[in-house]
């Protein structure tokens, strides 16, 4: 087993069960190997958790960024983001567990670096759509906060969203008109 597997069986454990279920004997299970496997790669729990949530952070913002960032337009750029995030929600309950273990040490500072980072983008992309640095950011934030709302609405109340794919799509028009609309581009 390579470092890779383990992260990938921790992701799908944390995915499952939050942070308390990144352990290396279950794991250890998982994967049909020894624990001394893990402690080849990573010499504590915490290492690989560290790792993992390097891994979350690479593969579901970094990549997602650079996905998105071969659009020229900005809006369909803002439009290939949002569609895709949401789309994808139900698959990532990682966001879910990691933000439910935010005050853990080794989860915090990736949470926060992750979260500033995705933040920062979007408003970037709201800065080039011509909002002003400060409006940007609190567009950024609010569409950040529904991406959120709506990952824990597929986890904890999936009925109440919109089932059917021409539904999804007036819902993510919807979505985008609100973050895009009402005051108008400005400087401050």
């Amino acid at each position: 087993m390579g470092k890779a597997d383990w992260t990938a069986a921790a992701l799908a454990a944390l995915a499952e069960g939050g942070v308390a279920a990144v352990a290396i004997e279950p794991l250890a299970a998982r994967l049909g190997t020894t624990k001394g496997s893990a402690y080849w790669h990573y010499p504590s729990r915490d290492a690989l958790l560290h790792a993992t949530l390097e891994r979350w952070e690479v593969e579901h913002t970094e990549a997602i960024i650079t996905m998105v960032g071969s659009e020229s337009d900005p809006a369909r750029r803002l439009r290939v983001l949002l569609g895709s995030v949401l789309e994808h929600a139900a698959e990532n309950q990682v966001e879910i567990a990691v933000l439910a273990d935010a005050d853990h040490p080794v989860v915090a500072p990736v949470l926060q670096r992750v979260t500033e980072r995705r933040v920062s983008y979007l408003a970037s992309l709201f800065a080039e759509l011509g909002y002003g640095r400060g409006e940007a950011r609190r567009r950024a934030l609010l569409a950040y906060a529904a991406y959120l709302g709506h990952a824990q609405l597929l986890r904890a109340t999936p009925e109440v969203l919109p089932a059917a794919r021409s539904t999804q799509r007036r819902y993510l028009d919807q979505t985008i008109r609100v973050l895009t609309q009402g005051g108008g581009p400005s400087t401050g």
